[in-house]
């Protein structure tokens, strides 16, 4: 078949489907929102946790980790394409248990069940404006449960320290020439959390579970090998309350993936 003839075909189909759409698209509304559990349908607001990923977002290890390449253009040839290049941990990622440890559960293996959980936001915004290498500790993990109730089970517990505020500049990854300098969870938090909760998942609004001096990755070698996921990157904690949120934690799924850019919001 010849190229005009298929580009031809292309563009005939993607009429056929926009009528589709268009045609379908409040029954699909109706139906979604029909199989919607009834505490997301009561939930007042959707609130996005995921920063938007570009070719200069920052990365650990301070170079580029995500390229988009145009392959076809809609004015030339009826339709956009990007074939894209991304390293797992890019943007608002995932960190599943394989990332650190020889044989842990991979990203397309963690249970749906994990991925819309309770969200308990600790805020420790106030100390990291002081020290950018402050840490989540077990004294704020007490604080919280004093203000808020116990955690609850299959909780994500999110470190909300005002970093994404930074994320368009140096001041995000913070390197001084020898090391970098933001906020994470000290290993001791994540251990009181293995031994005294259910929680399943951790997540930081910067770009390591560890904070940005570490030497050792101590938080990452003792929640991923245990099981436990963490999410890193996260956007917009300080717009939702301490406790009530549900997390929804749109995992990728590509086998045997260490990670993953997710897309990852809130209902509260």
């Amino acid at each position: 078949m010849c190229d005009a003839c298929v580009m031809r075909a292309v563009k005939d189909r993607m009429m056929s489907r926009r009528q589709l759409f268009t045609g379908s698209a409040a029954l699909g509304l109706a139906a979604a929102a029909a199989a919607m559990p009834a505490s997301a349908q009561a939930a007042t607001g959707v609130h996005d946790l995921t920063h938007t990923l570009h070719e200069g977002f920052p990365t650990f290890f301070g170079e580029p980790q995500f390229v988009a390449e145009k392959l076809f253009d809609f004015a030339k040839d009826g339709f956009n394409l990007y074939n894209l290049t991304i390293n797992e941990h890019t943007g608002t990622h995932i960190d599943s248990p394989l990332h650190f440890s020889a044989d842990g559960t991979s990203v397309d293996e963690l249970p749906l069940s994990q991925l819309v959980a309770p969200l308990c936001v600790v805020d420790i915004a106030a100390k990291a404006a002081d020290n950018a290498d402050a840490q989540v500790t077990p004294d704020d993990l007490k604080a919280w449960i004093a203000a808020n109730g116990e955690i609850p089970q299959n909780a994500c517990i999110a470190m909300h320290s005002g970093w994404a505020d930074k994320v368009d500049t140096e001041e995000f990854r913070n390197f001084d020439g020898t090391a970098m300098h933001f906020p994470g969870f000290h290993v001791e938090a994540v251990q009181m959390l293995m031994d005294e909760t259910e929680a399943v998942s951790i997540g930081v609004d910067t770009l390591s579970l560890d904070f940005g001096a570490s030497p050792d990755f101590a938080t990452h070698y003792a929640w991923l090998p245990s099981g436990r996921f963490g999410i890193e990157g996260l956007a917009g904690l300080g717009a939702l309350p301490a406790a009530g949120a549900t997390i929804v934690i749109g995992a990728p799924k590509h086998k045997r993936g260490t990670g993953g850019p997710a897309r990852i919001f809130a209902m509260v």
